[in-house]
């Protein structure tokens, strides 16, 4: 028996609103979806280069994986959000990244979990 297709986006839009809870005060900043390549490389490199920590997106790195231009933007958007303290405009990266009051890293680990 297969499940219709429409019922996996149904199952994973109730996980996600389930799944992760909202953290008093904490906030995340993360890549925009409809950023394009070009630009998110662009600001990956100003990121890396003006403070955040991009080590761990290193081939040999612990965050190399997923290896895309969304995911390692994050993480390097991220890392200079958090040393910064959050402060206001440190999270814009030439309207490439918004904030995100959920934490983006519980939708990988519950992703993978399924699918392992």
């Amino acid at each position: 028996m297969t499940l219709p297709v429409l019922n996996l986006p149904l199952f994973f839009l109730s996980l996600l609103l389930t799944t992760f809870p909202v953290v008093q005060g904490a906030s995340w900043c993360v890549a925009r979806s409809d950023a394009s390549y070009k630009a998110l490389q662009t600001a990956l490199d100003y990121a890396c280069g003006s403070g955040a920590d991009c080590t761990p997106l290193q081939s040999d790195g612990l965050c190399f994986l997923p290896n895309t231009i969304q995911a390692h933007a994050s993480y390097a958007f991220n890392s200079y959000y958090q040393r910064r303290a959050m402060a206001p405009g440190s999270c814009d990266f030439a309207g490439t990244a918004t904030v995100a009051k959920t934490d983006p890293s519980l939708f990988f680990i519950t992703f993978f979990s399924f699918i392992l």
